[in-house]
């Protein structure tokens, strides 16, 4: 995947397609969009909201009111490391450079994807359905426990779904997830650094086709191009080793999807279906109702418009 120089003018497009797609998802009639269930989606690791641009338009086509967020330290919030920038490229620099965003936490990100939820509520919109890809599971799933009230639904995107009482890093790590291709694109010591680092502005082939595997398998060239230019290279190691606690009054009972996507070299299939069993062996009351996309880790550019109304039909149900 050849990265273009133009990643300044990439994220500027495409932050502003999806401004456009939010106004667009929100605009109209209130009454009619508040009788729809509404939307909050989180990004995963590296990625921002500028993922979900496309999927936002369809899902006001459907009449569904949608916002995406950017977690703190990614998108239009990301710090980035200096000597990612410099001019030669120094890259033993870049593996030991401590981060700019290592005191990233978990509680963090929830509490601003909380924040994102009560403006969504505040807007008439009483159903919320939130939505987590990719490392974006844990974010949801520490939301469905401190406001589960909130929610009327959570729909994990090919996302983790942590072990109760374990971290996403050790969920990682089961046996079933050794597929898995994202360690391989890692740079540096992430305790060192305080972040999983990677270079989406690798100029080595080799690298950018490990990319394009791991994340963006069946996505259109050009597209994943455009996306590559929109990756920040460090995401915070704590949100990754703090433990994440389920209760059964809380997280378990808000009503729950799984999206797994069969082609996926990140989360894969096998530890997707492992983290649902474990889920459901410990949360009978509302089993995980599991939905099946033939798609690599980004449906959301592969196939955004069937991924809208698949969420649509979810959020409906």
């Amino acid at each position: 995947m050849q990265v273009s120089e133009s990643r300044r003018g990439a994220m500027k497009y495409l932050s502003s397609g999806l401004l456009g797609a939010g106004v667009a998802a929100c605009g109209g009639s209130q009454a009619e969009n508040t009788s729809k269930p509404a939307f909050v989606l989180v990004h995963g690791a590296w990625h921002n909201s500028s993922t979900y641009t496309e999927v936002i338009a369809f899902l006001a086509q459907l009449g569904h009111a949608a916002v995406a967020v950017d977690l703190p330290g990614h998108g239009l919030r990301a710090r980035l490391p200096r000597s990612w920038r410099q001019r030669p490229f120094n890259a033993p620099a870049f593996a030991m450079e401590p981060s700019p965003v290592a005191n990233v936490t978990l509680n963090d990100y929830a509490n601003h994807v909380v924040e994102a939820i009560d403006r969504m509520r505040g807007l008439g919109n009483e159903k919320v359905v939130l939505v987590g890809h990719s490392l974006g599971g844990a974010t949801i799933t520490q939301v469905g426990e401190i406001a589960s009230g909130k929610l009327s639904k959570l729909v994990y995107l090919t996302a983790f779904l942590p072990f109760n009482g374990k971290t996403l890093l050790e969920t990682s790590l089961a046996p079933e997830g050794a597929l898995n291709e994202v360690p391989g694109l890692m740079i540096g010591d992430a305790v060192a650094t305080g972040a999983n680092r990677i270079d989406p502005d690798s100029p080595d082939p080799v690298y950018q086709a490990k990319l394009k595997s791991a994340f963006y398998a069946d996505v259109a060239e050009d597209v994943s191009v455009a996306m590559g230019n929109l990756l920040t290279p460090d995401e915070p190691v704590a949100p990754a080793v703090t433990p994440i606690t389920r209760s059964a009054s809380k997280w378990g009972a808000v009503p729950r999807h799984y999206i797994k996507c069969l082609q996926d070299r990140a989360v894969v299939p096998a530890l997707a279906q492992k983290m649902i069993d474990t889920a459901d062996a410990e949360f009978p009351q509302h089993k995980t109702i599991v939905h099946s996309m033939n798609t690599s880790h980004s449906p959301f550019l592969s196939q955004p418009e069937a991924l809208a109304r698949l969420l649509a039909t979810i959020a409906m149900s």
